[in-house]
């Protein structure tokens, strides 16, 4: 079965053209940005955070100790983003870098305690994004699109 995002363009099936509207990782980066955007707009009012920042405060928040290079491998995040996020993130004093006594090369990353106020302040503002999104759908479509979601991250780390 042809995928929406393709198109026949000749009566033998020769030639196909891809539908960018319809095509699944277009479709998905455009719904990622569209929720990210709108999330980022509520808490970099308040709080003076791009979205990477958010995203490290959160993972701090969750697994305290790791390296910038940890969190660009759990997160797929851009190393240079990161990089920046997290300089950002030690100078206005919300995370703190700690160099590793066994390799000086390496630095383990934690939240202050001013990151882990605006982490705990934050944190309600983006699940209540979340909810708002999900609300949309009912129970047992949450729970396929979850099911869904989880078998496409598991078939993608196979491409």
């Amino acid at each position: 079965m042809a995928s929406a995002a393709i198109k026949r363009t000749a009566k033998d099936g020769a030639a196909e053209r891809l539908i960018l509207e319809r095509f699944l990782p277009y479709r998905l980066s455009i719904l990622s940005n569209r929720v990210s955007r709108a999330i980022a707009k509520r808490y970099a009012k308040t709080f003076g955070l791009s979205i990477p920042e958010w995203r490290i405060i959160a993972v701090l928040g969750r697994k305290p100790g790791l390296t910038a290079k940890e969190i660009v491998e759990g997160t797929e995040m851009d190393k240079v983003a990161v990089s920046r996020a997290v300089a950002k993130l030690v100078s206005a004093k919300r995370v703190a870098a700690l160099i590793d006594s066994a390799d000086a090369r390496r630095q383990t990353l934690t939240l202050t305690a001013h990151g882990e106020s605006v982490h705990a302040r934050i944190a309600p503002i983006a699940l209540e994004s979340e909810r708002r999104l999900l609300a949309t759908l009912d129970a047992h479509e949450r729970a396929t699109f979850d099911a869904l979601v989880d078998r496409l991250l598991d078939a993608a780390r196979l491409l």
